[in-house]
């Protein structure tokens, strides 16, 4: 049986190193059709800004700019790369996998593609809010796209 790369630490640590010296999709956008929210931490640097557009229940495009650890970093970088692309549902699988593999419960390893790289965070509870954080904001700008729709009846 092969061997998965949530199981191999070096592998999984080149993951979050390379997106965390390489953030992907880390730009701001003054394009008013992209909803936007500030998420922070008071227990980390974390302190960034959430950008996503999405057209036709699907996502467009996700930004992210500010500042943030090695691990909020890295994963807002996956998560942006993850759900480009994807409808909203799609991107509600990802993200429901993503919080249940941080909490130690059972998950589809398939759906995360590179986010398995925060596989062991549980070891360490102070890391999952950082880990968690870019999520976070994804969640909030889907529940007021949601919203939004339901209110224009669309």
């Amino acid at each position: 049986m092969p061997i998965s790369i949530k199981d191999d630490p070096e592998i999984l640590r080149e993951i979050i190193m390379d997106h965390y010296q390489n953030p992907r999709n880390k730009k701001e956008t003054a394009d008013p059709r992209y909803l936007v929210v500030h998420m922070d931490s008071a227990s980390c640097i974390d302190d960034i800004y959430i950008q996503l557009l999405i057209e036709d229940d699907k996502v467009t495009d996700c930004l992210w700019h500010g500042t943030g650890c090695a691990i909020s970093t890295a994963s807002t970088s996956i998560m942006t790369d993850l759900i480009k692309g994807k409808t909203i549902k799609e991107a509600r699988y990802i993200m429901d996998n993503f919080a249940k593999m941080l909490n130690e419960q059972p998950y589809d390893e398939e759906a995360l593609g590179e986010a398995i790289a925060f596989v062991n965070t549980y070891k360490q509870p102070s890391r999952i809010t950082c880990a968690n954080i870019g999520w976070r904001g994804l969640e909030q700008l889907i529940e007021k796209e949601e919203a939004e729709e339901k209110k224009n009846g669309r």
